[in-house]
């Protein structure tokens, strides 16, 4: 089987649709991306204070002003979502794009939008606990999307004859890439998954070397590898997505760099690069030119 890597990016919501936030995601299908992503957050870190747009809206929005071009979260979380709901929503979305919809979806971490819903005074979720309402969120998704009418009594969430008729225009229903670095998040990719998602490992992100950061990448694939073996699964079945700018790397200081970049981690085993549109003055500053370079010409030598 010959493997190809693909090139993505993330398109953060923080332009309103009529002042550049259309021309970005059409612009990333001018530029061939292969999928374009939004975060779902009520916001996010260092744009807390700053304009924050809705992820389903948006990504409706731009699967009308586009035709090609793969839409999706990066990720969605248990966090602000119920499995009910967002299930309504992604088989709208999945429909009006025409089957163009890419689910990615985590556990979620402790920022502070994590606590938004919270009443006062109450603790946000321990790790743990986001990991067990994941861990019940993703199976019931799944479910939601496939099967017409759904029930559901867990201990986190419940669904009372559910009903996702006519389901989602992609068979049996559209792609999970399940963000995952634990044992039981990786469990889950295995089980229910497309894809998987890795950041790297976040403990490397400020001091450590993008040497010491492929082989930790290096190791979330093994670990992946033997979830599926575990349930007698390929793990070459799901595509493996890394989403940048969490690594020591800096793939997009120019072409070259992001050429080794690719190519180190497509040896890995990476089968999906993402990286954000640049955002001036920001985290993610960049250089127009060498983006659009990048998607143009920047995995034409990695097959």
């Amino acid at each position: 089987m010959v493997v190809h890597m693909r090139l993505s990016t993330v398109i953060l919501p923080v332009r309103r649709w009529n002042e550049g936030g259309r021309d970005q995601w059409q612009r990333a299908e001018q530029l061939g991306f292969h999928t374009a992503y939004t975060y779902d957050h009520l916001s996010w870190r260092t744009f807390r204070d700053g304009p924050w747009f809705g992820a389903v809206p948006t990504l409706t929005a731009a699967a009308a002003a586009t035709d090609r071009l793969r839409l999706g979260t990066l990720v969605t979380s248990p966090n602000f979502r119920h499995p009910v709901t967002l299930a309504k929503d992604l088989i709208t979305l999945d429909d009006v794009s025409g089957g163009r919809i890419t689910l990615g979806i985590g556990a979620g971490g402790n920022g502070f939008d994590a606590t938004t819903l919270l009443k006062s005074g109450q603790e946000p979720w321990t790790p743990r606990e986001r990991a067990d309402h994941f861990a019940e969120f993703v199976p019931l998704l799944d479910r939601l999307l496939t099967e017409p009418v759904v029930t559901h009594e867990g201990t986190r969430y419940s669904a009372a004859e559910a009903r996702n008729i006519p389901g989602c225009v992609q068979r049996p229903r559209l792609p999970f890439a399940v963000a995952a670095t634990g044992p039981r998040g990786l469990k889950l990719a295995a089980r229910h998954g497309q894809a998987w998602v890795t950041t790297g490992d976040p403990r490397l992100f400020e001091t450590g070397t993008p040497e010491q950061s492929l082989e930790a990448i290096r190791g979330q694939i093994g670990k992946l590898g033997a979830a599926c073996a575990e349930i007698g699964r390929e793990a070459n079945e799901l595509d493996k997505i890394l989403l940048t700018g969490f690594t020591p790397d800096r793939p997009l200081d120019s072409f070259d760099a992001f050429v080794d970049f690719a190519g180190r981690h497509f040896a890995l085993g990476i089968t999906e690069i993402v990286i954000h549109a640049p955002i001036p003055d920001s985290d993610f500053a960049a250089d127009v030119k060498v983006f659009e370079r990048i998607a143009m010409e920047g995995l034409a030598q990695l097959g």
